[in-house]
């Protein structure tokens, strides 16, 4: 019988070590490359680096390296590949011209792509295409090589140009288009915000497949998407909640990452509207992620350049369960009469050691916490609950003498 199953695209992975970057980082940013092409169905099949000063110019790697590259792609059938870092246009050109059919991409359209696949309300729609646009129009000149090909170069290249000219046309009235089009949506989403302005905002913050998502649905009790994926969702989620009659709301917000494109940044300037304008955050981290420290740099480094990095923030490590195979790292060994003896570790007393690590003193509000198993929570809903508090008594100094303070703001 013939399969009708989709035949899964196969994908190279080109990094290359700096002198900013070691290679071990480089090696770290490769597997996360990876999974981003997983996310999208892709399989990786071979990895290449180079070492060099900065990347090449004109085609991202040296020469060497390069042959290497189209070697392999010649003995194997790989429908991709895939650079760790943004290509520009000159650099894709040239890259195309060396491999022919084989496309190629950057991590900057990856995950364009994904948030593509992954957005479903509207205004993410929308912003997910400007981004795309925005990315393609300096690029707009490879897409018509095939004129060239088809046609031959010699007497092609006006008609070509004005194929061209009218493309970049197309691009900028689609651009303006939507920039138009996102303007009067975040309008609304103004609107809507400065509707709950009452209301202590809380916002969820972190690296993207830190377990957000599930967290918010243990906090609020919604449904809320979660999957063990890279930008397993785009779209911004606000939840009423309610601890101890005190009404904030719970925001779920876009996962950040390394070499995020600054297209998106730009045109999820809504979207990160919402954590511009918490009053709390919950930065979320997955301990278990043997970077995890780079990561809560980068998340810092983000939440800077967007101006929310000076916000009252509860730091939560996350996935405690899954630190457990390095419960061996906080094993005691202790001397007796017959010798040393190894004092294996409970999760307990590991938990408490974390606590008493130098981890706590990252944020002036740490918590541990397993999302998933539900560990924990507690203690995290004690910490919010403080720094809620707080907040709305400023906004509301005579609640408890409100006759409302049982209103239910569950939705």
């Amino acid at each position: 019988m013939n399969s009708t199953a989709k035949k899964q695209e196969t994908a190279v992975l080109v990094a290359v070590t700096t002198q900013r970057q070691s290679p071990e980082q480089t090696q770290e940013y490769l597997e996360e490359l990876a999974f981003l092409a997983t996310t999208l169905g892709v399989q990786t099949v071979k990895t290449f680096t180079q070492k060099l000063e900065h990347p090449d110019n004109r085609t991202f790697v040296g020469k060497g390296r390069l042959e290497d590259i189209k070697i392999f792609v010649t003995d194997n059938p790989v429908d991709m590949i895939i650079f760790d870092d943004e290509l520009i246009p000159s650099q894709v050109r040239n890259l195309e011209a060396e491999f022919k059919e084989i496309k190629v991409l950057d991590r900057s359209l990856l995950i364009l792509d994904i948030f593509a696949m992954r957005a479903q309300t509207a205004q993410a729609k929308i912003q997910v295409e400007l981004a795309q646009y925005q990315y393609m129009y300096p690029r707009l000149t490879r897409m018509w090589t095939h004129l060239s090909r088809q046609k031959g170069g010699v007497g092609m290249r006006g008609p070509g140009e004005k194929e061209l000219e009218t493309d970049r046309r197309i691009v900028q009235d689609r651009i303006a288009f939507l920039k138009d089009k996102l303007a009067k949506i975040d309008k609304q989403s103004m609107t809507r915000r400065k509707e709950r302005s009452r209301l202590v905002r809380v916002a969820l913050v972190g690296y993207t497949n830190v377990g957000k998502s599930t967290l918010m649905r243990r906090l609020a009790k919604a449904e809320v998407f979660a999957e063990n994926k890279l930008f397993a969702t785009v779209d911004s989620t606000v939840r009423k909640m309610v601890l101890d009659n005190i009404p904030f709301l719970l925001t779920d917000t876009v996962g950040f990452i390394r070499k995020l494109p600054t297209t998106l940044i730009e045109s999820f300037k809504s979207t990160l509207d919402e954590v511009r304008e918490a009053d709390i955050l919950l930065h979320v981290v997955d301990i278990s992620h043997s970077s995890f420290e780079e990561q809560i740099e980068i998340v810092n480094q983000t939440l800077a350049e967007i101006k929310a990095g000076d916000k009252p923030t509860i730091l939560v490590f996350n996935k405690i369960d899954a630190y457990q195979p390095k419960l061996e790292a906080f094993d005691e060994v202790i001397e007796t009469e017959e010798g040393e003896v190894v004092v294996e570790q409970t999760k307990e007393s590991v938990l408490e050691k974390l606590k008493q690590s130098y981890l706590t003193g990252k944020s002036d509000h740490v918590v541990f916490i397993s999302a998933q198993n539900k560990e924990n929570l507690d203690e995290l809903r004690a910490k919010m609950f403080d720094l809620v508090k707080d907040k709305h008594f400023m906004i509301y100094p005579n609640w408890l003498e409100m006759p409302f303070t049982n209103f239910d703001f569950a939705e």
